[in-house]
């Protein structure tokens, strides 16, 4: 990742993918997907649909859509404005966004629309080589980003590539206690030089245990989250790094209590959660997301809400119809703290994540985020402190 802050040995791309069942979903246990500029010769994932398997997923996804057009004319909220984004892989231009800006222009291009937010991630430190090298603030793709009139949603975990588990020199506490705190400083102060708003969505799915900052993994103990999180967020306030919005992102399910692992209102500045349709069994996003989501709302009811990652599956049902579901009813009328959302635009886990695994599906995509409920790329001058949710 060279020429945008990232060491020059920084060239393992992280895709370690496990999974698990958590409630009613099951989903990905995945490292970082972190795509490096200078990655020769990454792997084109040509995405090519069939005629005949594109016109049934058309013609299931027309039925589908008139199911959830009904349903929609039922709700009585009203529509409300959200952020909306992408992960977006490197099937489209053979590079991850946004290393290569090109691929989000094409993502928009299937889509219909630009979009508001560009996801992607980055641990702490590069062990590929020694002595570790610890990854930097990557400036120049965030500036990318915000000249796109999108917003950065940036994934900071605390951990090491090549992953290993355990990685017990991140252990909660060793973080709660210093001993990354000159490296802390060190990215929170770049962050501030930069001075624009960014989401930052830190050590995600803390309530799993595929992680190593989780409680339930890596030697960490209970209690342990919260007193970590608490300080690296002071080391930010203390060199006026206030930029950043932090979310607190759990994934779906129960695993360790939410109120244990809420750092407090005065640390988090939304909620986020993470989830997807695996088809195994078929189950729509309200029956994969309500009872987390009122989880979540119980513990943080002052607080708008992300989704961090989410996607379908094609076999199992129709993927275009849990997608106009997913755009045209459930965010924009059943989940009244849903404020943003991410689209996890990867192939992983040999899953056809994208909306462009079938004709069907990618015109169900272009049509639901038509609404002009989802805000476009109109943030190029964003300023302040936390963002804000749109009204």
């Amino acid at each position: 990742m060279t020429g945008i802050g990232y060491p020059a040995n920084a060239l393992a791309r992280l895709t370690a993918v496990l999974k698990t069942t958590l409630s009613a979903s099951r989903r990905v246990r995945r490292r970082h997907r972190l795509a490096l500029p200078f990655l020769a010769a990454a792997i084109l994932l040509t995405v090519l649909v069939t005629g005949g398997r594109a016109g049934a997923g058309a013609a299931v996804g027309q039925a589908g859509a008139r199911a959830v057009h009904a349903s929609a004319a039922r709700s009585t909220s009203a529509p409300k404005q959200l952020y909306w984004g992408a992960w977006i892989g490197s099937q489209l231009t053979g590079h991850e966004a946004p290393w290569d800006m090109r691929a989000v222009t094409r993502f928009e291009a299937l889509a219909g629309k630009r979009l508001s937010l560009v996801e992607f991630s980055s641990p702490w430190l590069d062990c590929s080589k020694r002595p570790c090298a610890p990854f930097t603030f990557p400036t120049t793709p965030f500036q990318d980003i915000r000249d796109h009139g999108a917003i950065p949603v940036f994934d900071w975990s605390s951990e090491s590539i090549p992953t290993k588990a355990p990685q017990t020199r991140f252990q909660l506490r060793k973080i709660a206690n210093g001993s990354y705190d000159r490296y802390i400083k060190s990215w929170a102060r770049a962050a501030k030089a930069w001075g624009h708003p960014f989401f930052l969505r830190f050590d995600w799915e803390m309530n799993g245990h595929w992680f190593p900052w989780a409680e339930r993994s890596n030697g960490n103990h209970p209690g342990d989250f919260t007193r970590m999180w608490r300080h690296v967020h002071n080391i930010f306030t203390s060199v006026g790094a206030t930029n950043a919005t932090w979310v607190w992102c759990p994934n779906l399910g129960s695993g360790s209590p939410m109120a244990r692992l809420y750092p407090g209102n005065a640390y988090v500045d939304w909620t986020c959660l993470d989830g997807y349709n695996w088809g195994q069994p078929w189950s729509s996003f309200d029956q994969l997301y309500r009872s987390t989501y009122q989880a979540v709302v119980a513990v943080a009811p002052t607080k708008p809400m992300m989704v961090g990652e989410t996607a379908s599956v094609e076999h199992g049902g129709s993927k275009a119809a849990w997608i106009t579901d997913l755009l045209t009813v459930q965010l924009t009328h059943r989940y009244p703290k849903i404020k943003a959302f991410v689209w996890f635009e990867k192939y992983e886990s040999g899953q056809p994540w994208p909306i462009e695994s079938s004709l069907g599906s990618r015109r169900a995509f272009a049509h639901g985020i038509a609404s002009p409920g989802y805000a476009t790329n109109r943030f190029s001058n964003l300023s302040g402190r936390s963002i804000k949710a749109l009204p």
